[in-house]
């Protein structure tokens, strides 16, 4: 079983909303108007990019999904590739990594609602929105909406997917109204008003324990001491917790322990490894030199993708030259086949500052005092908010759990007549993890595995 809670949050500025709207994920463009302070439009496509764009081939939609709600979840997997990139090159190589960008990205385009200027455009072009064909700012909240309903309204009951957005503000302020409407209306983001100014650190303990109640206790103090004073005056925070069943379970007594090799050690470790043969969707790519192996949860709306290099290759290597139409090309060449698998019982947590990695993408001015232009949030106007710092923290569990032991040990039985011409894919050194929606191929959360417990 996973249980995967991510969040973020962001200082800025903040909302409460009254006005009633209908159920975003049946409504229609004209029945929740989307009128920030300012909008941003993309400037005319350049003759060349016009001209690749013409020759390409017109690329499938998956079926049942609006073209905006994929080109959508394409910049926010685009943005995950690039943000996973800085983020592996700010830790060493025997350090585990995972986040949610998903999280991020929706915790950004919320504090999108009140920008303009040169930040509105940094915000756009950053996490890619400005490459979704209705380029103006206004319409990517009602899509990301949309794309929310997709990814949190699932009837299945095998898996749990949720995402929870709150916004802490500072009670002597009055907020833009615009600004609160559409928080509420799109994200759900309903305000908590705190006293910043006179109790920092108690608004601290309150939404750090609104936090873990949300994540089932598993992320606790993601806001660090300190972080919040007496100038703050908005938390905004985006909480996604997963927790799904295995559609093939690992039975818990092949389990055994076995070696994983940690780079820079000389001596292997000794961790817990969960072993299975069933069928899988499955592939062995030469050129990219990796092993790529998709684990469905029960009810086949989510799965774990694994991205294991080949023994001569450094993990390393392959998180630096991975991009989505690679991940995207491994995904579509994946081919169902009997499968022997090894793979790690593993817990990891994960914790940065996203400020200095945003600022290498080129988010540089909503972390600015003297450049952040955020007027659309409180309702004076004021030319003075600026973001101070983001911090995301994720955690990872991993284990047996899943779906009935009787089908499972089915498939055990069949998966063992193959004998030794079995395919066998062994997580015995690091390797990278991806939860994903399968539909449209959206990333939630993100990482790599360098070290699945060893001392």
């Amino acid at each position: 079983m996973h249980l995967l809670p991510a969040l973020l949050l962001s200082l800025l500025g903040l909302v409460s909303s009254h006005a009633q709207y209908p159920d975003i994920c049946i409504a229609k463009p004209k029945d929740i108007p989307l009128n920030p302070m300012c909008i941003y439009r993309k400037e005319v496509v350049e003759v060349e990019e016009q001209q690749e764009k013409e020759d390409s081939p017109p690329e499938k939609i998956p079926e049942n999904t609006n073209p905006r709600v994929w080109e959508l979840s394409k910049a926010n997997s685009r943005f995950a590739m690039d943000l996973f990139k800085i983020v592996a090159d700010s830790k060493t190589d025997v350090e585990n990594l995972f986040m949610s960008p998903l999280s991020i990205s929706q915790a950004f385009t919320m504090a999108k609602l009140g920008a303009c200027d040169n930040t509105l455009k940094q915000l756009m072009e950053v996490f890619h929105f400005d490459q979704v064909s209705e380029k103006a700012s206004d319409q990517i909240h009602f899509f990301f909406a949309k794309l929310n309903c997709r990814l949190y309204r699932k009837a299945n009951k095998s898996s749990e997917l949720v995402s929870t957005n709150r916004l802490f503000g500072e009670k002597s302020l009055t907020f833009n109204e615009t600004y609160q409407e559409i928080s509420e209306a799109v994200y759900g983001a309903k305000l908590w008003p705190l006293n910043f100014k006179e109790k920092a650190e108690a608004s601290r303990e309150i939404i750090n324990n609104w936090v873990s109640n949300k994540t089932e206790k598993k992320i606790t103090d993601v806001i660090p001491e300190g972080a919040i004073t007496e100038d703050t005056i908005l938390v905004l925070v985006n909480v996604i917790y997963f927790k799904g069943l295995w559609k093939s379970k690992f039975d818990a007594l092949n389990t055994e322990k076995a070696e994983f090799h940690i780079p820079g050690r000389t001596e292997s470790c000794v961790v817990p490894t969960m072993y299975q043969e069933s069928k899988f969707r499955y592939g062995s790519y030469q050129d990219d030199a990796v092993q790529v192996l998709e684990l469905p949860y029960k009810g086949d709306d989510i799965s774990m993708v694994l991205v294991l290099p080949f023994e001569d290759t450094s993990l390393e290597t392959v998180e630096q030259t991975v991009t989505l139409d690679k991940f995207s090309d491994w995904l579509n060449n994946l081919q169902e086949i009997q499968l022997s698998v090894h793979l790690p019982r593993f817990k990891i947590e994960d914790e940065f500052s996203v400020k200095d990695k945003l600022e290498k993408l080129g988010l540089v001015d909503l972390f600015d005092p003297q450049t952040a232009r955020l007027p659309g949030i409180v309702s004076s106007g004021r030319s003075d908010l600026y973001v101070s710092d983001a911090f995301h923290k994720a955690f990872l569990e991993v284990n047996e759990e899943g779906s009935e032991a009787t089908a499972t040990t089915a498939l055990l039985l069949v998966g063992r007549s193959f004998g030794p011409r079995r395919v066998t894919f062994r997580a015995n050194r690091p390797f990278l993890v991806f939860i994903r929606e399968v539909g449209i191929n959206a990333i939630i959360f993100m990482g790599r595995v360098s070290n699945p417990g060893c001392n």
